[in-house]
């Protein structure tokens, strides 16, 4: 068991996870600063990829690079493993913990009877802690949880052999080698400028700043193509996938405007403040593009809520992000930091 595992609660699970595991290890690190150096900020659109039977919309790296980031860029030994044998993957879990090794697993949300049923729906890239174990039942650090929980072996089985998109096969990590100093500046700006490459730099039009412009197309043109009542569906998804999933809010943009501000202080770069108050604007825009989609998802528009008024806000985030990550990019290539005016 590790009885003194520093649960900490975050607005997102990976994030949270690995900032906890770090924190374990004697190496303090916040959930903004692990999402920022693990690069999690993002943007694509795939109407051709169907999660519920819906187009996948994210606003984050794919599931497990942020670990894997904060891991390479911090010169942080992590293994991972995944199972085809449920037995063999507890009996694994079970020797780590006996060791006294907390081990970050993947499961499947459903799964985890701890979790309110309201937000208990099949996604199956949730990130949790296992600290302990005691009799039948495992004690969990659950980052989106207050306080670490209890959950049958059972379940815990069940969530981490969950079946379905992103099936996480058993995965569980674990860290085995922590540098006792690490110098932050080159793995924060390195984490910096591969989130301007991927939000302004890849061709490709669903990506990015690009992408963001491209959903704005899709929201005006779903009641004509799809209908009133799939409209809504397909709008309610964006607006879950950018409130409801751990983003902290505004597509995780204000966990990245936080990452900023410590950035500010880490680099002696007291620009990127200036950044981090844009980035934390261009949050509380997507936040007005949430809220007047759910009155209208919930037949209580105000004013002009239609899809053209949500598609002009959805532009106007994609218009100050370029603007925001293009500039961005440009002060992390100068390489001119701790210039103070």
């Amino acid at each position: 068991m590790t009885p003194s595992f520093p649960h900490r609660q975050s607005a997102h699970c990976e994030s949270g996870v690995a900032a906890n595991l770090l924190t374990h290890h004697g190496f303090p690190l916040t959930e903004a600063m692990a999402f920022g150096i693990g690069g999690g900020l993002f943007f694509a659109y795939f109407p051709f990829l169907r999660v519920n039977h819906l187009p996948l919309t994210t606003f984050r790296s794919a599931p497990g690079k942020i670990i894997r980031q904060v891991a390479k860029r911090l010169g942080v030994g992590v293994t991972f493993r995944t199972f085809r044998d449920e037995e063999s993957g507890m009996a694994e879990l079970d020797r780590l913990l006996a060791s006294g090794v907390p081990v970050g697993a993947q499961t499947g949300v459903y799964w985890l009877p701890y979790f309110p049923p309201a937000l208990r729906f099949h996604f199956n890239a949730h990130n949790l802690v296992v600290c302990g174990k005691e009799g039948d039942s495992y004690r969990i650090s659950d980052p989106v949880i207050g306080e670490p929980v209890l959950c049958g072996a059972a379940d815990l089985k069940r969530a981490r052999f969950a079946k379905g998109p992103l099936a996480p096969n058993g995965k569980m990590y674990f860290l085995t080698n922590v540098p006792k100093s690490v110098d932050p500046v080159p793995a924060i700006r390195e984490a910096i400028r591969e989130v301007c490459r991927r939000m302004t730099r890849i061709p490709i039009p669903l990506i990015g700043v690009r992408g963001i412009r491209y959903l704005a197309g899709q929201v005006e043109s779903w009641p004509s193509r799809l209908g009133e009542r799939r409209a809504l569906l397909y709008l309610g998804n964006v607006i879950r996938m950018q409130e409801e999933v751990g983003t902290g809010g505004g597509g995780f943009r204000f966990i990245y405007a936080a990452f900023l501000q410590e950035a500010a202080a880490v680099l002696d770069e007291h620009r990127l403040l200036d950044f981090s108050r844009r980035m934390t604007a261009i949050g509380d825009r997507w936040r007005d593009f949430a809220v007047a989609g759910a009155r209208l998802c919930k037949g209580r528009p105000q004013g002009n809520d239609d899809f053209p008024a949500l598609a002009r806000i959805v532009r106007e985030c994609a218009d100050a992000e370029d603007g925001l990550f293009r500039e961005l990019d440009a002060l992390m290539r100068s390489g001119r930091h701790g210039v103070r005016k």
